[in-house]
């Protein structure tokens, strides 16, 4: 792990190999060690770089009232910092979020843009019901949605083969910073439709992939996306769920490499 300075705050980073730049953003509640199998499979031939979003393991806390911008902004501080003109940028879910932010904001430093796992227009439904668990996170903290969570991205009850990264995932849960995490989640409870009439300007490449059976991260939505883009494409890997990046790590990163190679 290493750290800079990025203005008044700090990001923490992790960062193998040499060759085109790849960076990974992390979900709310999640941290950069999440990504570890994709950095293990990227630094052999990739720049890997994966960091702590705001608000999470050891960055700095984001704004009381964050926006897109401020996460979109973390983004382009780390890769000045780290002397990268341009990257290819993939973020799971929140980390989806911010990664379609900042190819819009900046085009100019991204080569192409991979959004797992995003969130667009949700119903009104799925709407309330992730504003309900946003509420109870900041009255309860981190602890108080994990049962829920682990069951809606792995499973209830969760399957015997994915036992060991459904634990894995309750611990970044668990220790998830409770004000970053409140204020973060927060953000991403409200943030599904910040994109809706922006997305026929991304001028990247750009892949939405998503778990067949992932409902609030739904291949409708990844879908939709993909068809607002100009050079947008949308992929479904079959029986997988939101936590698809740990559960399935060969078959994401396989994905994530052609499209790599497909980037300008």
């Amino acid at each position: 792990m290493s750290e800079a300075a990025l203005g008044a705050g700090e990001t923490r980073w992790r960062r193998a190999g040499t060759g085109r730049p790849i960076v990974f953003i992390h979900g709310v509640g999640m941290a950069s060690a999440v990504w570890a199998p994709q950095i293990e499979a990227f630094a052999a031939t990739h720049t890997a770089v994966a960091y702590d979003m705001l608000g999470h393991g050891g960055s700095a806390l984001p704004p009381e009232r964050p926006g897109l911008s401020d996460y979109s902004d973390q983004l382009r501080s780390l890769l000045d910092t780290l002397d990268l003109d341009r990257a290819v940028v993939v973020g799971h879910s929140m980390g989806a979020l911010v990664a379609l932010e900042f190819a819009l904001n900046h085009p100019d430093r991204t080569l192409g843009v991979a959004a797992l796992n995003a969130v667009y227009r949700r119903t009104p439904a799925q709407r309330e019901a992730v504003l309900d668990r946003a509420r109870r996170i900041e009255a309860e903290g981190p602890g108080g949605a994990v049962d829920g969570t682990i069951a809606r991205w792995f499973g209830d009850p969760v399957p015997a083969a994915l036992a060991a990264v459904a634990g894995q995932t309750r611990a970044f849960l668990e220790s998830a910073d409770p004000v970053g995490y409140a204020r973060t989640y927060r953000l991403f409870a409200s943030s599904d439709a910040a994109h809706a009439g922006r997305l026929g300007g991304l001028a990247v490449p750009a892949l939405f992939l998503t778990g067949e059976a992932d409902p609030n991260s739904s291949p409708e939505m990844s879908r939709a996306m993909a068809a607002a883009v100009p050079r947008g494409r949308a992929e479904i890997l079959p029986g997988e769920r939101h936590m698809m990046s740990l559960t399935a790590p060969a078959l994401v990163n396989a994905r994530l490499r052609a499209f790599v190679e497909e980037a300008p």
